[in-house]
């Protein structure tokens, strides 16, 4: 098809490629700062009194790879324990006369209720460790407020942890070398928790919080966590309170922070350690600080040294050691005592305060206070504009025509804004139903950008290209204004009103990510004075009038470009690991998510030039163009396979073990789950190596194999919930019977005892047999549960299904060679049912092999689950 252009289309195709180089260069920019290209990480030979890169991830390298394996329940979680303590203890026997150092080991044990992924659950746990350090001065006391920093050494379940925490611990580390060799005694105690388990829901954590002998000293924290392997280091929680994000504000050497991502954390399937420290139990002041790019290789057998990106880890330790500085001799740091007494203040309000990083270079801090006068003044110039600008000349009526066509320019912007989304996500859709799978954008985002931008630049423009003009209100021959001023007017003003009205919208809902909707507001303001100004001179179809009008713009644009840029990036690495939706719209809503953010962002960055940019741009060619362009990006995005070893497809493979007692196995099964949108058809159609094992023939399908349900999955409870069109494949029994002399298994060790009220309570004990690397037992128990042993006798809410009864679910974590002991009370005659389940991270050589036959893309978490029925 031949385009026709006449002289405004090719001014139109100026401005649209000028558009690009401009958005390319601010792209470059971004991209050198979210992967932290301009910081130059210090070397091994660095200068003792500056944290080095190089230096920490040696300790990386000792925690990933040369210990085999830091999860709960295996050997090399005591080596990381052990590792950790002979580096303190070394940094001890080199500190100076001045410093106060103490080092312990802390074995916790406790049991406790929890709301998680919105499941409600019971934890009983023991022996897990906790390592910690404690740098004073010779003259510290015991109850002096102190500051804590957190890490958790532990790794998820076959990750090697390089990233997750590896890093994290190994910048603690750091840091405490740093603060002996440089000679900074700190004025306040600083405490070093390198806690052992976290990955099984922060129970050592809890366990400090609640019965350490220091933690009520603790007068602010830093937690320090990793979902990812490097870029960004945000602080993505703060609080209670203002004080901590303020003191993290004039602390940093390269801020990196958000205060929208309180905004966004709650809804993410995840937690940190800042809920133990902030929330749950301790109510501390502190900072929750993670590593967010890099999620590709979250949890993952790929989560390895060479995978950390360079300068994250130099930047993460130049703020956490300047910001532990700034607490450390900060006089609002307080005990627990102390902030009781104290209550409310400023300092520790519940007011949630608004910052922002501007490119790592400084940071924008403003209380919650401010943001209400700042936030309010956009709303109230719009609101004003129209009297201001014609009461004196046109009296009362002109005024309010006026906001009336300023409201029309508002409607069709927010029409654009929304269609920007709303075609994107069509596209998507439309995309699906002539693609074989979805998410080819997952290990090529590049393709995102190419298929979605132009589509949505399509959305944005198309109202004004249908609607060229609209029906003004204010009557034109009275005034001595063009009726194009007047149309250019009204679009500017609708848009400025669009974002002004956002900015109230924040800050009426209580969030705190208002800031760009503000900082996009202030922006055009200037923009259309200096756009007013130069079409005194040049006239309004003058492109040095709308070059005036986008320069004020660029710092507002170049954020957008960061903060857009980041949020889609950090949401599609995170698509591979969000579940897997059931059918028949479960297969659709990643490519869905995607689109709508890509359009989102497209919106949030080209948006505010489009009242001027428009007159330019909404040409029919030049929308044609941009169609044109995401259909041949459709067209070649089904040339990219949606997964790499850079970006591998998440599996979990169960062999599952069906046993009646402490020496019988029922059955034997593969269980096979993935937690993207591409089924397990997808994958065995892809790994014909799994599918010749499995015995998998061409015709295979759901409606004709076995499913396995979440039941299957409980040691993952409540992860399990993330699954669907999950399958099972018969295995093998004999192996196991070689491997194991003993089961898990549960029996009765006492009589149990009936009250007079009808309730009985039955004594039971739990053994783990002879496996050799248990990570969790699990319990579902149903019936007429009226009261038990776990979590200071309180039952957690129960989780109902449909179809089936009430039931209480408490995970048992803990090596030990003692069996769990603990009492079940029925309210009713009727039977107690447990279900047992017990996670081993042992495979027998059976599996080992069908999980070696997985192609490279594909990351496999195996392991063996026992599982077993009892009535009471």
């Amino acid at each position: 098809m031949a385009f026709r252009l006449d002289a405004r289309d090719v001014s139109g195709f100026k401005f649209l490629f000028s558009l690009a180089i401009m958005y390319g260069l601010m792209s470059i920019l971004v991209h050198s700062v979210i992967y932290t290209k301009f910081i130059t990480p210090l070397g091994i030979d660095a200068p003792l009194d500056r944290f080095s890169e190089a230096r920490a991830i040696e300790h990386v390298r000792v925690l990933a790879h040369e210990i085999d394996g830091r999860q709960e329940g295996r050997q090399g979680l005591r080596e990381a324990a052990e590792y950790i303590k002979e580096q303190l203890e070394r940094l001890k026997e080199r500190a100076g006369s001045n410093f106060r150092i103490e080092i312990e080991e802390n074995v916790v044990a406790g049991s406790f209720n929890m709301m998680f992924l919105g499941h409600s659950i019971s934890f009983g746990y023991r022996n897990h460790t906790n390592i910690l350090m404690r740098i004073s001065s010779i003259d510290s006391q015991e109850t002096d407020p102190s500051v804590l920093m957190n890490a958790h050494f532990d790794s998820p379940l076959g990750s090697p942890g390089a990233g997750d925490c590896g890093s994290c611990v190994a910048s603690l580390l750091e840091i405490a070398r740093l603060t002996i060799d440089s000679g900074w005694v700190p004025p306040r105690p600083i405490i070093l928790l390198f806690n052992g388990a976290e990955e099984v829901f922060l129970l050592a954590a809890n366990g400090f919080v609640r019965t350490h002998k220091w933690r009520d000293s603790i007068g602010a924290f830093i937690n320090v966590e990793a979902s990812g392997s490097g870029g960004l280091d945000l602080v993505c929680q703060s609080g209670p309170g203002s004080w901590p994000s303020s003191v993290y504000a004039q602390s940093a050497i390269y801020p990196m922070a958000h205060s929208a991502a309180q905004d966004v954390f709650p809804v993410i399937p995840g937690d940190t350690d800042y809920r133990m420290f902030s929330e749950d139990y301790g109510n501390i002041p502190g900072l929750d600080i993670i590593f967010l790019l890099g999620g590709y290789y979250y949890h993952t057998s790929y989560d390895t040294v060479d995978r950390l990106v360079p300068g994250s880890m130099q930047a993460r330790g130049d703020n956490l050691y300047s910001t532990v500085k700034a607490f450390a001799e900060s006089s609002k740091l307080k005990n627990a005592h102390e902030r009781e007494s104290l209550g409310v203040s400023d300092e520790y309000d519940d007011g949630r305060a608004v910052f922002f990083d501007y490119l790592a270079w400084f940071m924008i801090f403003y209380s919650r206070r401010i943001a209400v006068v700042l936030h309010s003044i956009p709303i109230v110039i719009f609101l004003i504009m129209p009297f201001f600008s014609c009461f004196r000349n046109s009296g009362l009526g002109c005024c309010f025509a006026t906001f009336y066509d300023f409201v029309k320019g508002m409607i069709l912007h927010t029409a654009g804004m929304m269609l920007a989304i709303i075609f994107p996500v069509i596209f998507s859709v439309l995309r699906l139903l002539v693609s074989s799978y979805g998410m080819n954008w997952f290990a090529n985002p590049f393709l995102a950008f190419m298929m979605f931008i132009p589509i949505s630049l399509v959305g944005l423009l198309f109202p004004r290209t249908v609607f060229p003009g609209f029906p003004l209100s204010q009557n034109v021959s009275a005034l001595k204004t063009s009726k194009e001023a007047l149309f250019e007017e009204a679009r500017f003003w609708g848009a400025f009103g669009f974002y002004a009205l956002l900015t109230l919208a924040y800050l009426v809902a209580g969030l705190s990510g208002g800031f760009l909707n503000f900082f996009t507001s202030v922006s055009m303001l200037l923009g259309w004075i200096a756009f007013s100004l130069s079409i005194k001179f040049h006239g309004y179809h003058s492109v040095r009038s709308t070059v005036f009008y986008v320069i004020p713009l660029i710092p507002c644009l170049v954020y957008s470009v960061y903060f857009g840029g980041f949020l889609v990036q950090f949401l599609i690495e995170k698509m591979g690991m969000m579940g897997s939706l059931p059918p028949p719209y479960g297969n659709y809503i990643p490519d869905i998510v995607v689109a709508a953010i890509v359009g989102v962002a497209t919106s949030w960055c080209v948006g505010p030039l489009i009242p001027i940019f428009g007159k330019w741009l909404a040409r029919s060619s030049i929308l044609q163009f941009l169609l044109h362009l995401s259909v041949i990006a459709l067209a070649l995005s089904s040339l990219f396979f949606p997964y790499s070893t850079d970006a591998p497809k998440r599996v979990v493979m169960q062999h599952t073990f069906l046993t009646a007692d402490a020496n019988r196995v029922v059955d034997s099964s593969y269980d096979f789950s993935v937690v993207d949108s591409n089924s397990l058809l997808f994958l065995f159609k892809y790994a014909p190596k799994v599918a010749k094992e499995l015995h998998i023939d061409p015709e295979f399908s759901f409606e004709t194999a076995k499913i396995s349900n979440q039941q299957t999955f409980l040691t993952l409870f409540p992860v399990n919930f993330l699954f669907s069109r999950s399958l099972k494949f018969p295995a093998r029994i004999d192996e196991i019977l070689k491997q194991y002399t003993q089961f898990p298994h549960l029996y009765t060790n006492k009589p149990q005892l009936t009250s007079s009220d009808g309730s009985r309570r039955v004594y039971l004990e739990l053994s783990l047999g002879s496996l050799k690397e248990v990570w969790v037992a699990v319990l579902n128990i149903t019936g007429p549960l009226s009261n038990w042993s776990f979590a200071d006798n309180k039952l957690p809410v129960p989780e109902t299904s449909e179809g089936s009864p009430p039931s209480y679910i408490c995970r048992l974590t803990g090596a030990s060679h003692e069996k769990w002991n603990f009492w079940l009370e029925a309210s009713k005659s009727g039977d107690l049912r447990v279900d047992l389940a017990v996670l081993d991270q042992v495979l027998v050589d059976e599996t080992k092999k069908l999980k070696g036959l997985f192609p490279p893309w594909a990351d496999v978490t195996a392991f063996s689950s026992f599982f077993s029925t009892y009535i009471f």
